[in-house]
């Protein structure tokens, strides 16, 4: 073991996933699901034949270790024979195929787990395999060139994110009548630059265009993403999705700084009206798995990609960022911040102010005040009990919210006139009472708008507050004061995924369901990966407006979310009795009684804080009709 407690080990490791998984997706999600769950129960197989396991296997990808290079090549090559055996006779746009990465390198293993940059770069080898193919490092190769029959496509020196040092790469050649064959040659960088600076026309490039030169020997292109694969149109405005900074600092306690810099990138990013900004819940999916940038922007439907990584020593952080334009494949801006930790207050808005000029966007007045506003706190330890606080926040349990609260209390502690925890304590304690997590409902209620007013009194920019006051007005029924509410919110942070589906919802509860339906849609676009309720109050929309079919699909998307969520079944119950499906809508009755077998529509409907009172009324006939009482 490592004084830090974690154990090291030199290992194989393979990662893969699937090319094009988005455009598959959203052709035909069923049977892409179906036939990723029948592919992967193979690789697993094959992995555990050649001796190796399978570390993780978050969506379409997988992660798995070798004790033996050899063994990971064998496998790997056998893998791809297989998935070329299953796809024979499936139409080529149907055909799913996947790109396989393998490199020997150093990881840290915890428990089941593995980190570190050998995991890191076989993430990025596997970017750079053809589909169908094999990518391996220079270190893979020098241990099987001499042990398997292989041929090889020497790709050069590559560039990779977060690793200092360039990566040599080989695509492997499985032919038979390939063995032995070496296409490229291995040049050094440092060769290539000799031979064009000995060159007359060298000269004239330098002077030309030093910088093309610097694009085109230096920097990757990484492969352009496919406006016509993305999974959503593009937005007629610069639109961006900000990656979960990587934690480098080897220590998974630290996990939690570089998600809530993240975080506060977008919160920044979001105020600004010219911009569409994806939100936290949907980049967040992305979170400890090797994507490639071409993959987020084809899932998200957007052009800017935003990455980078966080690393904390004792009282000095280092930050490294930068934009990449998915449609061309290039940078359009990078920097790296070596600073002492409390300088990150500055760093934040230095990244934010960087990606606006790097996409032209020109801020009026107003938006530069909102960006540059006074500081909530420049008390760094109550800042980093913030931070905590948020990772503990976004957790969404009752343990996760308890110890939330007391990490914004603690804040407090330390700066009494710290707003954005202000803010956050008070959605805290709306949600103990939402959820039921206290015995003093009322009093929890009692409390938010406490301190989300203290919140306004302090700054009354933060939209985060103004959400909470529209809750409690909210569940108090006055519905009018809660769509106040959500447009102030709004109007602060347009990009707020969560502004908009509290104005969706508060719309449609006071009955102006259509209305609540395009917000709603928005909402689900700035999270296009959206958490159960987003699709809970897109589908309840349609009910409300005799928009049956739209409501089933909606609501199907809402139990693939999440099975066990009540609201959803039972709306679903609802609409398959409206369109007299009585078999489907007595199936889904069933459910709701198999998640809570103590079900009552009184019980339910007790506290729909519904305006229209024939709203209820019409949605507990459709729940009669279909079987519950």
């Amino acid at each position: 073991m490592t004084q830090e407690g974690f154990k090291r080990k030199l290992t194989a490791i393979l990662s893969a996933d699937v090319e094009g998984y988005s455009r598959l997706m959203s052709e035909d999600e069923a049977a892409t699901v179906q036939t990723l769950t029948a592919y992967r129960k193979t690789m697993t197989q094959l992995i555990q034949q050649y001796r190796g396991r399978v570390v993780d296997s978050p969506g379409d990808n997988i992660l798995a270790e070798f004790a033996s290079v050899v063994d990971a090549v064998n496998g790997a090559i056998k893998i791809q024979a297989e998935i070329r055996k299953s796809n024979t006779g499936i139409p080529e746009d149907r055909r799913m195929e996947f790109r396989i990465g393998i490199n020997l390198g150093d990881v840290i293993e915890e428990e089941e787990r593995i980190y570190g940059d050998g995991v890191n770069i076989a993430a990025r080898l596997e970017g750079l395999a053809a589909a169908g193919g094999i990518s391996i490092s220079g270190t893979v190769y020098e241990h099987i060139k001499d042990k398997l029959s292989l041929g090889y496509h020497y790709l050069g020196e590559q560039n990779v994110k977060n690793i200092p040092e360039p990566v040599r790469v080989y695509r492997l050649l499985t032919e038979s009548e390939e063995a032995g064959k070496m296409i490229g040659e291995e040049k050094s960088k440092s060769k290539k630059i000799r031979y064009v600076a000995s060159s007359a026309l060298a000269l004239i490039i330098l002077v030309a265009g030093i910088l093309v030169i610097w694009n085109n020997y230096f920097r990757v292109q990484i492969e352009p993403a496919s406006v016509e694969k993305m999974a959503f149109p593009l937005p007629d405005k610069p639109s961006i999705a900000v990656l979960p900074f990587d934690n480098m600092s080897g220590d998974p306690e630290q996990e939690y700084l570089g998600d809530a810099f993240t975080d506060q990138i977008i919160s920044g990013l979001s105020k600004i009206p010219n911009l569409f900004v994806i939100a936290r819940n949907s980049t967040f999916t992305y979170k400890g798995k090797p994507v490639k940038v071409q993959k987020v922007a084809e899932d998200l439907g957007v052009r800017y990609v935003l990455e980078g990584s966080v690393q904390r020593s004792a009282d000095r952080v280092r930050i490294t960022a930068q934009l990449i334009d998915a449609i061309t494949g290039r940078h359009k801006w990078s920097e790296r911040y070596d600073r002492d930790l409390e300088d990150i207050f500055a760093i934040q808005d230095d990244i934010t102010i960087a990606i606006t000029k790097a996409l032209n966007i020109e801020l009026i007045e107003g938006e530069q005040a909102r960006l540059w506003q006074k500081r909530s706190t420049t008390n760094l330890k109550a800042y980093l009990k913030y931070l905590e606080g948020m990772s503990y926040f976004y957790r969404a349990t009752k343990e996760d919210n308890t110890r939330a609260r007391q990490l914004f209390e603690e804040a407090l502690a330390l700066d009494a006139g710290y707003t954005s925890a202000y803010g956050f304590l008070g959605l805290v304690h709306f949600f103990d009472a939402r959820y039921g997590w206290v015995e003093s409902r009322g009093k929890s209620i009692e409390t938010a708008y406490k301190y989300a007013q203290k919140a306004i009194e302090l700054d009354d920019t933060l939209d985060t507050a103004y959400l909470v006051i529209g809750g409690v007005y909210l569940l108090k029924g006055q519905h009018e004061k809660t769509i106040a509410q959500a447009e102030r919110a709004i109007a602060i942070n347009p990009n707020g995924a969560s502004n908009n589906t509290f104005m969706a919802g508060a719309l449609g509860l006071s009955g102006r369901w259509e209305e609540g339906i395009e917000y709603a849609k928005k909402a689900m676009r700035l999270a296009p990966f959206s958490p159960v309720f987003y699709y809970w109050i897109l589908g309840r929309a349609y009910f409300m407006t005799g928009q049956y079919d739209k409501a089933v699909e909606t609501f199907k998307k809402a139990v693939r979310v999440n099975p066990d969520y009540l609201p959803a079944h039972a709306f679903l119950a609802a609409c398959y009795s409206s369109l007299d499906r009585h078999a489907e809508a007595a199936a889904e009755a069933d459910e709701v009684l198999r998640i809570n077998p103590k079900f009552t529509l009184e019980s339910y409907t007790k506290t729909l804080p519904y305006k229209n009172k024939a709203d209820i009324q019409r949605y507990v006939a459709a729940l009669r009709k279909a079987g519950l009482k």
